[in-house]
């Protein structure tokens, strides 16, 4: 029996989202990694079709819609191979945010945006000195009359070159308690004082506008707000089991990827003797073993997806299905490298791609040994 019970509208929806990513986003990923970022009219595109902020309501331009159609997206993104066009992150990660704990002029301004794919967010937390300690940021928010100078530096953000608008987490010095001086800022891009540092080259992600983010004495009105000065931490936390959920989305949605390609490539390619691979028992043994680890992942990030759509507290859960998950996807796109040998070495090949796209997944939004360190404390060990 289906855990997730999707509808007729849903349906419709990932077909139109499947043909979409079929002839806007397929026949240009290998170009994309090579420049190093997916193009902007990508966004609007995606934007204007409605797959962009589905759960925003239909008041400021959104679907209005639950968070099965979030899943959907994050599953046909993930069959497309290609990671640069974060729309995940922009639309279940940073814009929650906004829609929750924005002001009404501020939702205004910016969310039509959001969904149209006009306006590319990113959130900025981590710092050079600080990445999964939120209690450790340097970046200071500072009031001046009806404006706050925002000073500081972060890194590792994602969207970063192409962002329209950052969420910055950012402290009171005045504050001791570190954690009740953050505060959440909307900056936009072009306000003096904010500059977009130098793309990250990385391992993996290619096409992902990773970049450092630079604040000197930026400037921007009270306003900019997002809920209640010092409730940032409150909020970060109150977030981070979507976040969690969508990190294990991505990583299942992978691995199935995964599965179907090293099966296919086994099926079709001869070993020494003539013989398919996929007739020896040491590598038929190998693709059952990832075919259980993944069957029991979608299990169980089913079964969040359901809960997190009523509602309820799934934060230790959805930090074990963070670890998990990435770990367990790890493994099988490890594995499978292995049983390709060298062809697995080509960097035409998606699941050299996923490989090392996939490393990364165990160290962004909270590193999997915070998880366990979370669930150990949710544990009273």
């Amino acid at each position: 029996m289906d855990i997730l019970h999707y509808t007729d509208e849903h349906n419709d929806f990932r077909q139109r989202l499947r043909n979409f990513l079929a002839e806007e986003v397929k026949p240009f990923a290998d170009q994309w990694e090579k420049d190093h970022i997916v193009p902007r009219e990508i966004w609007n595109k995606m934007g204007k079709k409605g797959f962009l902020c589905t759960s925003v309501s239909k008041e400021y331009g959104g679907l209005g819609g639950d968070f099965l159609y979030s899943a959907i997206v994050c599953e046909e993104m993930a069959a497309t191979g290609q990671t640069g066009l974060a729309a995940p992150l922009h639309s279940d990660v940073v814009v929650p945010y906004l829609d929750e704990y924005g002001s009404v002029e501020l939702k205004k301004k910016y969310l039509p945006g959001c969904v149209s794919g006009e306006v590319v967010t990113a959130v900025a937390m981590t710092e050079p000195g600080a990445g999964s300690d939120l209690s450790s940021l340097q970046t200071t928010a500072i009031e001046d009359g009806d404006e706050v100078i925002i000073s500081g530096s972060k890194t590792f953000i994602s969207n970063g070159i192409l962002c329209d608008i950052v969420i910055v987490a950012a402290k009171d010095p005045a504050v001791q308690d570190p954690y009740q001086a953050l505060s959440l800022y909307v900056v936009e891009a072009g306000t003096p004082g904010f500059d977009k540092g130098k793309q990250l080259e990385k391992m993996g992600w290619h096409s992902q506008d990773t970049a450092e983010l630079f604040f000197n004495n930026c400037r921007i009105p009270k306003t900019n707000l997002l809920g209640e000065k010092g409730y940032g931490f409150l909020m970060l936390m109150g977030k981070l089991q979507q976040e969690r959920l969508v990190c294990s989305m991505g990583a299942l949605y992978g691995a199935e990827v995964c599965l179907k390609q090293i099966v296919e490539y086994c099926k079709t390619k001869k070993d020494g003797t003539g013989k398919p691979l996929s007739k020896s028992q040491a590598v038929q043994f190998a693709l059952v073993e990832m075919a259980a680890d993944i069957k029991i992942g979608r299990t169980f990030v089913d079964k969040l997806i359901a809960d997190h759509i009523e509602k309820k507290d799934i934060k230790t859960e959805t930090s074990m299905a963070k670890f998990w998950t990435t770990e367990m996807t790890n493994r099988v796109l490890g594995k499978s490298l292995e049983i390709m040998g060298e062809d697995g070495m080509l960097e035409t090949n998606l699941i050299s791609r996923g490989w090392r796209d996939a490393r990364v997944t165990s160290i962004f939004a909270g590193t999997n040994e915070i998880m366990k360190f979370i669930i150990s404390k949710l544990m009273q060990l």
